[in-house]
């Protein structure tokens, strides 16, 4: 029985992909979860009020925001019911639930950790978990809509899952950014509450559906002020000093020579074995000070040639670890000088929350994060978009924080200096310098302030909300701009009410904050973004900048500029920690590449940026992303070349060149052995087809009665070496020629993945279905990738093939692999990845795999005295090696 009234429809036409969907649901739900990932812009919200409707049964919706939360209300009033009056039997108060109940994760969760006793208090909103629980129950309440569903916290979890368990409800999960990056622990829960990811919607496939506009991610760099950069300098300076007194510092080597593990290893070996980098980081510094290393040591990890590398400041981080951190027992005849030591890096912000750093500290990062030099990058960058746009700009600008301090309410000017980032500075340095005459507005859950050229409007919008008699205030030092009070009868329209201004023309440039705009607000006229703040998370970069790549039903040329504020260290080699998170944001979502032969992909290297020798060239780059960011007809023409390029979004994984020693060593056994086998081969022939010439030679030897006799034996034993080492010729050619190169060796290795994840029942898709695709580029890098499966096999199999081929740390099961080329012999070793390694039955089996793919292996437990010892050797080379970085890629292919 449908709970719903009969009329209750979608109005409009479903889209392509929407419709598909649709008619794959039931094969969806089976097992009574609905799992789908989708970017911004694609229609979660209206997907899941149609599966709802379908589903037939009284519903809770979880959402992040009261601003979304509102959303589900809205839309389904207006694109199923057609009325803006919300019926009664929908609830947005969890303790009232009706047909359909509205809340937030957080209403959720506050509910479920209020105790039976709370309500003793007297007060009659608090209800327990429990009687929350028996009203859902008494509503018969069917289905669980969680949207976003990338909300992890622990706390949120927990209640979710209580409230699964009791009602056991069809869960539909919807989100923009499945947490691939947490950890596998993170990830089972993740997909313990929503099920595995049934359907995936890609960027590319909006954008030719046309519901995604074009857009281009910019990047504009910025110099610190000379206050910030001498702070920089600063940190540099300390840093180097730093390093200069650990080198000369003789309490230190007296605590490490006297070190048990350094004097008697033999008997500590199991704490080595936990404590692998402390260990390595002591010996790199006694051999830095000149002190002999004993033998055993080399013996313990396995180095014949004695290398120790160099002391650098990251074993210096390993090294003040390991003493002030690690081991306070052993070092307890050290406490006054480590306690001094310790206090003094944490004066200068190099150790914060028991982590030693010198370059990626808390204390430089808000330097860079915060520099006030990008203050005047917004400024720049909003009067280019409106000398471009004119009128017609719609700019949002994004950041942390509100700093109302910047304010001055109380004088007919405000010449307060900004040296900070928020949403006041900014709003002042683009007021206090509007040339061009700009509208611009600020949007804060504490604070409004909107043109007074916008009164009008504003009035308006409030008539349609019945609302009226509003507190309005000009700003006292400009009477162009006015703040709004937001009183009890405002607060929760004063979002819609900004926005509509916004997209009406009323305001030009909107200024917010991450909290309040950067997740389910929507604003179709946006074209273009600025993300003031640094925000590294997976989730809410991707979030934020799908504000921008909406269409517009309005203005089907609409484009999407999305800029990226960095602050450039020159003092650093790698251009300073702003560019590292910027470039680890990068890799959480896919847009177009500014190649000449565009490509859409996910990778900071999309941007073709060239390498920053010195600031002197922050200028010219910022030029050309000006240049390109004018270009948004050009724009158009490269999204629309590089979709003709593909038909599905691909998830490979990119090994460098440095992370495969143990394919060259590979490869280097087949050559060895197919050479030999070649040798063996080619005396065969002569046995078996050159015999006359065998036999002239040997017509006069006495000792031989019957040349026929002798013939015989010899095309005997021709015939027996030509099988047998031809046989074996063929076969170490064909193992030769799968790893004659990177390509070719990892799509090997990612057979023997795929086959192990099929046979684990990780990978339910048919094999028939699917098809490893390997490649190289021209660095020698080797790229791999799944077609066929669904996202989350494809990231399962990505995951899994990264463990195989990654340096080793900690595995249950290695295999062991003796190298021979020519005369000479190697033991190779390979972790056997996690989902294989549960025990030694599943372990055997990727073994046998592993044996007919690439050849003969041994298996090991790595939980053994003896396994302990190989797993020391194998860790203390991983560790020296510091391979190049495995990266995850989506690109859009045929």
């Amino acid at each position: 029985m449908n709970v719903f009234p009969k009329d209750t429809t979608f109005k409009y036409k479903w889209r392509t992909y929407q419709k598909k969907f649709l008619d794959n649901l039931d094969e969806y739900l089976i097992n009574n979860h609905l799992h789908v990932s989708a970017p911004p812009g694609s229609g979660k919200t209206v997907l899941g009020l149609e599966v709802m409707v379908r589903l037939g049964k009284p519903t809770l919706i979880v959402a992040p925001t009261l601003a979304i939360k509102n959303q589900w209300i809205h839309r389904f009033s207006e694109l199923f019911l057609d009325t803006d009056t919300i019926p009664e039997w929908i609830s947005s108060d969890i303790k009232n639930p009706r047909i359909i109940t509205v809340t937030t994760y957080q209403g959720l969760h506050s509910v479920s950790e209020t105790h039976e006793d709370d309500n003793s208090s007297g007060k009659s909103s608090i209800i327990s978990a429990s009687e929350m629980i028996k009203r859902l129950k008494k509503q018969k309440v069917g289905t669980l809509i969680l949207d976003e569903a990338h909300h992890l916290k622990n706390a949120w979890w927990r209640s979710l899952m209580e409230l699964k368990s009791s009602i056991n409800p069809t869960i539909v999960s919807l989100t923009a950014t499945p947490p691939f990056d947490v950890s596998g622990f993170e990830w089972q829960k993740y997909i313990q509450l929503n099920g595995p990811i049934d359907a995936e919607i890609s960027v590319p496939e909006l954008m030719i559906e046309g519901d995604l506009c074009p857009h281009q991610d910019l990047v504009y760099f910025t110099l610190p002020s000379q206050e910030e950069q001498k702070k920089i300098e600063y940190y540099h300076t300390q840093a180097l000093r730093f390093f200069e007194e650990i080198k000369n510092d003789d309490i230190l080597l007296d605590a490490i020579e006297k070190h048990p593990v350094y004097k008697n290893p033999t008997e500590h070996l199991e704490w080595i074995y936990e404590n692998m980098s402390s260990y390595t980081s002591g010996l790199i510094y006694l051999n830095f000070r000149s002190r002999e290393i004993p033998d055993i040591h080399f013996d313990i990890i396995g180095d014949q040639q004695k290398y120790i590398p160099e002391f650098d400041f990251l074993w210096m981080e390993e090294l003040l670890d390991f003493y002030l951190l690690v081991d306070e027992v052993n070092f307890i005849d050290h406490e006054k000088h480590r306690t001094d030591l310790g206090n003094k890096l944490k004066r200068e912000g190099f150790l914060e929350q028991r982590i030693v750093s010198f370059f990626n500290n808390k204390n430089l990062n808000q330097v860079l994060n915060s520099s006030i030099g990008k203050l005047q990058g917004i400024k720049e960058i909003a009067d280019f978009e409106f000398s471009v746009l004119n009128e017609e700009l719609r700019m949002v600008i994004l950041t942390d924080f509100i700093k109302k301090e910047y304010l001055n309410n109380n004088e007919l000017q405000n010449k307060l200096v900004l040296d900070k980032i928020g949403a006041v500075p900014i709003f002042e340095k683009l007021r206090r310098e509007n040339f061009q005459n700009k509208k611009i507005g600020v949007l804060t859950g504490s604070l409004v302030i909107i043109p007074a050229s916008a009164k009008d409007l504003f009035t308006e919008f409030c008539t349609k909300k019945n609302l009226s008699g509003i507190s309005l205030s000009l700003l006292t030092y400009d009477p162009n701009y006015i703040m709004i009070n937001l009183s009890e009868q405002i607060k929760h329209d004063i979002v819609h009410i900004i926005t509509e201004i916004f997209q009406y023309g009323g305001i030009h440039i909107l200024i917010g904050t991450k909290s309040l705009l950067g997740e389910g607000w929507d604003a179709p006229k946006m074209n273009s973004l600025i993300l003031a703040s640094f925000v590294s998370s997976f989730v809410l970069s991707n979030q934020m900048r799908g504000r921008v790549i909406r269409t517009d039903k309005d203005n089907k040329s609409k484009t999407g500029n999305i800029w990226h504020l960095v602050c450039f260290d020159s003092n650093d080699v790698n251009g300073g920690q702003d560019l590292s998170i910027m470039k680890r944001r990068f890799k959480t979502f896919v847009g177009i590449s500014n190649m000449a032969n565009p490509t859409i992909e996910n990778n900071f290297e999309r941007l073709n940026v060239k390498t920053i020798e010195n600031k002197e060239e922050v200028s010219k780059i910022n030029q050309i992303f000006f240049s390109l960011a004018k270009g948004r007809e050009s724009l158009t023409k490269r999204w629309k070349a590089a979709l003709d390029k593909g038909n599905v979004l691909v998830e490979e994984i990119q090994v460098p060149i440095e992370n495969m020693d143990a394919m060259k060593s590979m490869k280097m056994e087949y050559l060895g052995k197919m050479t030999s086998n070649l040798a063996k081969m080619i005396a065969s022939s002569v046995l078996l087809f050159w015999q006359d010439i065998l036999f002239g030679m040997l017509r006069n030897i006495q000792s031989i009665n019957s040349v026929k006799s002798f013939s015989l034996f010899v095309v005997l034993f021709g015939a027996v070496g030509f099988l047998v080492y031809g046989g074996k010729l063929y076969r170490s050619a064909k193992q030769y020629w799968r790893c004659k190169d990177v390509a070719k060796q990892i799509g090997s290795l990612a057979e023997i993945v795929l086959h192990g994840l099929v046979r684990e029942k990780v990978i339910r898709t048919s094999l028939e279905e699917m098809r490893i695709v390997s490649s190289s580029d021209k660095a020698k890098n080797a790229f791999c990738y799944l077609e066929g499966g669904s996202q989350y096999e494809n990231s399962q199999f990505i995951l899994t093939l990264q463990e195989l081929i990654s340096p080793i740390d900690n595995p249950r099961y290695l295999l062991k692999q003796q190298r021979i080329f020519f005369f000479l012999k190697k033991d190779q070793y390979y972790p056997i990845p996690e989902i294989f390694a549960k025990n030694k039955r599943n372990a055997e089996l990727f073994k046998n795999d592993w044996n007919k793919m690439i050849g003969a292996s041994d298996l090991i437990f790595t939980r053994t005295i003896d396994g302990r010892k190989i797993l020391l050797k194998l860790r203390f080379q991983s560790l020296l090696k510091r391979n190049g970085r495995i990266e995850h890629l989506h690109k859009w292919t045929r």
